[in-house]
Order: structure tokens, then C-alpha cells, then sequence
């Protein structure tokens, strides 16, 4: 592992630029600014490296502000509806910073915070490990949050991230990282090939708040329990997609428990590259990049367009704390949270 000075925050103090590297020539590099991914470096079917996930080579360029490229986001992800829920009786109010609605733990997630870093051995690799104190009702949210993140990369060609966190006042919690994915050079992920291990997703409403129903994907556009290609469908006269301007939507895993398991693959036939998501937690959303729009140049001055890149976020349901019957993302005081997500990278 390399760290490397990646400029100054506002306060002054020193941003870092991490790399992980495999004896398979697989690059991952990860900031302390916002627990940053800011590239993956993987080989194609011809043997030629190049990166895989969109976002910016300066820091000057995520601090002046992004649609959350590669960040850990926190301390919920996804949305809640009008920025409120109720939790032991008393009523929290967030950030309505996603018109009536708080998204991806407000004006100042944990995308935009510096994280503390450590770097650590186990018996075969490095570990690098972020921790942040989220105070008593930062952006809202009740209980002295302290999170720790631990990213690590193997010969398996696995990214393991591993989310943990614990409170002092009950709580709720929801993390995930919001890499954009592209596995080919090709302008946008149309072309790509998606399987979701989901027989239900939740459907939204206009404002992309889950109603609280599951439906079964069965002959929808949402249909993924086999590869299909993601352009095959996307603009479908169909009113969930309208909603979403594309696929921005929480699918349900087809599993009981919070084991790890696959929960997503993505292929491209371009460039061979294949990436298998496997997660502990009970969903994942696929959004399309629906709202890129062009006017954001990334790393090689690229201009990013509608779609040029995906999200494959592992995550709870959206507006759990106000959705009874979803999986609960209460987070009691002294217990443990604890997510493991991987992705795994490879070719055919």
C-alpha cells in the first residue's frame, strides 16, 4: 500500500491518496476525503489496464462538488421521506437536501467529511481503516456515532469493504459506498450486461420514495434474474421507469438472513470485464446514471453523460424508519453494526 499527498482540506490539514495494489497488477485508490474510491484499475480480455469507475484526479475537483462519485455515504443512505421519522417517540427532522426529501445523510454526509486513517496488517495483506466520530445530532440524527471502515484488496481480485459502528443514544443507520461503475470505454453502460439476485424491488412514487409495497419483477422492465442488457428496456413506456428517469430503484435479495452473498453481477462483452457485487445486507439499488447530464468532466477531461456510469449500492431499504414493515435500521445504543460488501473483478 502507497499513500500519497492528495492536497488540503478546508481546515488546512493534509488529504491523503491511498493505493492498494494486487500481485495481479489490480489498482484500487481510496481518499480519506468522503472514503473516496477514485479509481480501479483492472485488466481487459487483451490484457490492457484501465480504470473502471468515474470520478476526478484533483481534490479540488471533488471538493467543488459531484453527483457522490466513489464515496462512503452516510450516516443513511438513499432517501427519507419529507426529512423526518419518528424514533422512540420523538420526531427527528433532516436535511431536505433532495427537494422534500433527505438523501444520502444530508448537507453534510459522510461523503464530504475527513476521516482518521490507519494502516494495518493481517497475515496475507494490508488493511486501510477510516474512523469518524458523527456527533450528537449531526445533520439531524440522534447518538454519537463512531464508524469505522476498513477497505482491502486480495489476490481473489476482492474489494472488501467492511462498515462498522456503534452509538451511544439508539439510532439509525444505513451505509453504503456510491462507486459509478463503466466497465467498458464505451460512452455509456447500455451495452452492459446486469443479473440482480432480487425477485422483488420496491416500487417508488414521483418524489422516488419506496410506497411500501414489494412487487415481484416478473415480466417488468426490473426483471434482471438473468442477464439482460441494460439498454434492452430503459426506456420503456412504464411508469416506475418514468419515475426514476431510468433505473434508480431498491431491489429486494433473495435471502433470509444477513449472510454474505452475491447479490449482483455486471458484464461488459466490449471489454470482457466482468464485477460481481456480494453483500451482507438485505438489497441493493441499481441506479442508471440517470442524472448525469454532461456538464462534469472527470479524469481525462471526459465529459460524463446521461448514463455513462452505474451504481450497484448494497444497501437497507429506502425510508425504513418510516416503512413499518422493511427491515429495521434502528441501531440500539453499545450494539453493533456491522456490513460487509465486495466486489469482485475478473474477465471472460
Amino acid at each position: 500500500m502507497n499513500k500519497n499527498h492528495f492536497g488540503k482540506f478546508y481546515n488546512n490539514e493534509d488529504v491523503y491518496l491511498f493505493s492498494l495494489k494486487n500481485d495481479n497488477g489490480i489498482e484500487v485508490k481510496i481518499t480519506n476525503y468522503g472514503g473516496i474510491i477514485t479509481s480501479i484499475i483492472t485488466p481487459d480480455k487483451n490484457g490492457n489496464f484501465s480504470d473502471i469507475v468515474l470520478g476526478f484526479e484533483t481534490l479540488d475537483e471533488y471538493l467543488a462538488g459531484h453527483p457522490y462519485f466513489g464515496v462512503i455515504i452516510g450516516r443513511y443512505c438513499n432517501r427519507i421521506k419529507n426529512g423526518t421519522f419518528i424514533l422512540n417517540g420523538i420526531q427527528y427532522n433532516l436535511a431536505k437536501n433532495d427537494g422534500d426529501n433527505h438523501l444520502h445523510g444530508g448537507l453534510k454526509g459522510f461523503d464530504k467529511v475527513l476521516w482518521d486513517f490507519n494502516i494495518r496488517k493481517d497475515e496475507e495483506k494490508e488493511l486501510l481503516e477510516f474512523s469518524y466520530l458523527s456527533k450528537d445530532m449531526e445533520e439531524g440524527y440522534p447518538g454519537n456515532l463512531q464508524v469505522n471502515v476498513t477497505y482491502s484488496l486480495n489476490n481473489n481480485n476482492e474489494l472488501k469493504i467492511e462498515y462498522i459502528a456503534k452509538t451511544d443514544k439508539d439510532t439509525i443507520i444505513n451505509l453504503t459506498n456510491h462507486s459509478y461503475f463503466n466497465l467498458s470505454d464505451e460512452e455509456t453502460i447500455l451495452n452492459h450486461e446486469l443479473k440482480i439476485y432480487a425477485n422483488y424491488f420496491t416500487p417508488i412514487d414521483s418524489s422516488l420514495i419506496p410506497t411500501g409495497e414489494l412487487l415481484s419483477v416478473n415480466n417488468t422492465p426490473f426483471d434482471f434474474t438473468d442477464f439482460e442488457l441494460i439498454g434492452k428496456r430503459i426506456d420503456y413506456d412504464n411508469e416506475q421507469l418514468k419515475y426514476g428517469n431510468g433505473y434508480d430503484h431498491n431491489f429486494v435479495l433473495n435471502k433470509k438472513d444477513n449472510s454474505l452473498t452475491l447479490a449482483a453481477e455486471l458484464f461488459s462483452k466490449v471489454s470482457g470485464r466482468f464485477l460481481q457485487v456480494f453483500t451482507t445486507e438485505p438489497a441493493i439499488q441499481f441506479y442508471s446514471g440517470n442524472f448525469l447530464d454532461g456538464t462534469i468532466k472527470g479524469k481525462n477531461q471526459k465529459v460524463y453523460t446521461r448514463r455513462s456510469g452505474l451504481c450497484l449500492e448494497t444497501q437497507h431499504y429506502p425510508d425504513s424508519p418510516n416503512k413499518i414493515n422493511f427491515p429495521s435500521v434502528i441501531l440500539k445504543s453499545n450494539h453493533e453494526y456491522k456490513q460487509i460488501t465486495i466486489f469482485k473483478f475478473g474477465v471472460k
